[in-house]
């Protein structure tokens, strides 16, 4: 098996605002790949955009009626987003002691961050190239810092980097709003998507980092060029039309994590009947069946944050359940 990564994992966010609870869950349940967890119902600062914003290096945010807009100076929000990842650190470390192995850590990425974080003018930062250059060195600076916390406070852990971003395709094909609401941002180049999330992505040297997007298309390719060791997605979301860069990818060695389990509250098939769309998947493209336990990892479809307390547990649970039936039985 690939060291840097095991069986099952969840994406990042649950229910609930008690971040010793969340930490208690995500460990418990992936003993051999735990996460650290995001509460966005605590409110601004503990929603995705809000987080991420304030990893950043001198540049800040706060929030304002259409949402996250950058300022000059660190106010209360990102103080607030600050403090919160402050407590969820705690409670990481808390349950982990002596721990060993890979241990995930989320963060936006640079094309949804540059989607979703406005200018002083009310648009996104996406309208400006150099805007976005910026957004993207005060990101990856903002990551080295956040993953060198995570290793001194977790000195056993190996740190997996996830990146999310749900809205790399809307970026990619031009479709992301302006302010207005009546046009959209002009398409950004393929090249400079690439070089831009490699660029990011280096922050994390030779370690592990993972793209994730529960949209549709998912553009694998892109981010196999880019050097990204796995991709995280929802296996739902997938058409048959995905077969050759989905077969290119795990040959490539590319990791899949395939969101099978629903992220809200719904009644769970068998652990088996989760993964059955990746066996037929797998039996289409021609692929060796004791390949599957090497290049899957198993996860809820998307984050569990819209869930009950009590369903995300189940939810997580049941990952680990069918990440076992597709080892043991990959046929």
């Amino acid at each position: 098996m690939n060291d840097n990564f095991a069986p099952a994992t969840g994406i990042g966010s649950l229910p609930g605002h008690d971040a010793r609870e969340a930490a208690r869950t995500a460990t418990g349940s992936f003993e051999d790949f735990p996460f650290l967890p995001e509460l966005p119902a605590r409110g601004p600062g503990a929603d995705m955009i809000g987080r991420t914003a304030g990893m950043l290096v001198e540049l800040y945010a706060r929030v304002e009626p259409s949402g996250w807009r950058l300022g000059d100076r660190p106010g209360r929000d990102t103080k607030r987003a600050r403090a919160w990842l402050g407590e969820d650190l705690d409670a990481l470390e808390e349950f982990t002691q002596d721990y060993e192995g890979p241990l995930k850590i989320q963060a936006v990425g640079p094309w949804t961050l540059a989607a979703a974080l406005e200018l002083r003018n009310g648009e996104a930062v996406l309208s400006d190239p150099g805007a976005c250059r910026d957004l993207a060195a005060s990101l990856a600076e903002g990551l080295r810092l956040h993953l060198a916390e995570v290793r001194r406070r977790v000195p056993g852990a190996r740190p997996v980097l996830q990146l999310d971003e749900p809205s790399l395709t809307a970026v990619l094909r031009g479709q992301v709003r302006t302010a207005s609401g009546y046009r959209t941002h002009r398409a950004v180049d393929r090249q400079d998507v690439e070089a831009t999330l490699r660029e990011v992505a280096g922050v994390h040297g030779d370690g592990p980092v993972v793209v994730h997007s529960c949209a549709p298309d998912v553009p694998f390719a892109l981010l196999r060029r880019a050097g990204f060791a796995g991709v995280s997605f929802d296996f739902a979301l997938l058409t048959e039309r995905d077969d050759d860069v989905i077969g290119e990818a795990v040959e490539g060695g590319t990791r899949l994590f395939a969101g099978v389990v629903p992220g809200t509250d719904t009644a769970l098939s068998d652990p088996a009947g989760s993964v059955m769309g990746v066996r037929t998947l797998w039996r289409r493209l021609g692929l060796r069946p004791e390949l599957l336990a090497e290049a899957v990892t198993v996860t809820p479809a998307c984050g569990l944050a819209g869930a009950s307390p009590e369903y995300a547990r189940r939810a997580l649970a049941h990952c680990v359940r069918a990440a076992r039936s597709l080892a043991d039985n990959p046929e």
